[in-house]
């Protein structure tokens, strides 16, 4: 689609990113790598390969890399299902909807970061002023997406649910058109998104995930390759060093948005936005019993709504063999100092 307040170009890169909605897989590249073990690692654009090359974490690997570019965590879950993938990064909610459609799915690594970039936004213009007002309005949102179930704990807050709402599910590419047109009154988003939508002054924050969602993301494995003892080191050193790449983004938000800003397509502005707001706030975790209570609570919602077709025992997908000495899930996310 394309609209009158956002260049084209700008559209194709912001749909291939992060976290938590449909598509499908785009080409795949490979890290060199010495040892006969090939570790086949489900992405995103400007994701985990963009990180760990930048912070220089691809360097010494004992194992091979087989990338496979997905826009978002169903797809991305889906191929682990299909063990065409071993591990991939996503969000907090496709896990319970992969889990609650019966697919063969570990989490094994997880990362807490700040909520400020789930949030519901609305047009500059509009005359909605809190939650409350969303009452009988369409709102765009991803199904499935860690922006659904912002979306459902958002309406809850406000003593609303789903039914008093019109829902329109929508991937981010359409959903952008149709908030920029004028055909929802509200977007349900995550980051870039939303500081795309702030930087460019095109809309503002109704109300934002903190302190309602619980800031998860997930490293998820496929059980066979974690039963393959070569492929299980390699998913052990992995983890690992994404997390030291993940250390790397916070201490260098701007070199890691020049990075990150070139790899998407988006403006630089954009890019260094999101990282203070979200991107870069990320701390890893354990995937402890917190983060199980956590996630349990996300799948009995959805569960309630009937939108996953069985109950998820979420304890039943995760293996906490590379907690190691993480912090505990709980730990509060990074901040960055506020300019002035």
């Amino acid at each position: 689609m394309r609209t009158a307040r956002f260049a084209p170009a700008l559209l194709l890169p912001l749909a291939l990113l992060l976290t938590a909605c449909g598509g499908t897989s785009s080409a795949d590249s490979k890290s060199g790598g010495s040892g006969g073990v090939t570790l086949n690692v489900g992405d995103q654009k400007g994701g985990s390969e963009a990180i760990l090359a930048a912070a220089g974490e691809l360097d010494g690997l004992t194992y091979k890399i087989k990338w496979s570019t997905f826009t978002s965590g169903p797809p991305l879950l889906e191929a682990v299902n299909a063990k065409a993938v071993d591990i991939g990064g996503v969000g907090n909610t496709p896990p319970v909807f992969a889990a609650g459609a019966g697919s063969k799915i570990a989490v094994v690594g997880a990362t807490h970061g700040s909520s400020y970039g789930e949030a519901l936004v609305v047009p500059k213009g509009s005359s909605l002023t809190k939650t409350a007002d969303l009452k009988g309005r369409t709102i765009a949102v991803a199904q499935g997406s860690s922006a659904h179930f912002q979306l459902v704990a958002s309406l809850q807050q406000a003593g609303l649910t789903l039914s008093d709402v019109k829902v329109s599910y929508l991937q981010p590419a359409d959903a952008l058109a149709a908030f920029s047109s004028g055909k929802v009154d509200a977007w349900a988003i995550w980051d870039p998104f939303t500081s795309q939508v702030l930087v460019n002054g095109s809309g503002r924050i109704l109300t934002s995930g903190q302190g309602l969602v619980n800031g998860l993301a997930f490293q998820v494995a496929a059980p066979s390759a974690l039963a393959d003892k070569a492929k299980s080191a390699a998913i052990g050193d992995y983890l690992k060093r994404l997390a030291r790449a993940q250390n790397w983004v916070y201490k260098h938000p701007e070199a890691w948005a020049k990075v990150w800003a070139k790899a998407t397509g988006l403006p630089y502005d954009v890019a260094l936005a999101s990282v203070k707001r979200s991107n870069g706030t990320r701390v890893p975790v354990a995937v402890d019993d917190a983060a199980i209570a956590s996630e349990q609570k996300i799948a009995d919602t959805f569960e309630k709504l009937k939108l996953i077709p069985k109950h998820v025992d979420f304890a039943e997908v995760v293996d906490k063999r590379f907690n190691g000495d993480l912090p505990p899930s709980t730990t509060a996310a990074r901040t960055y100092p506020k300019a002035g």
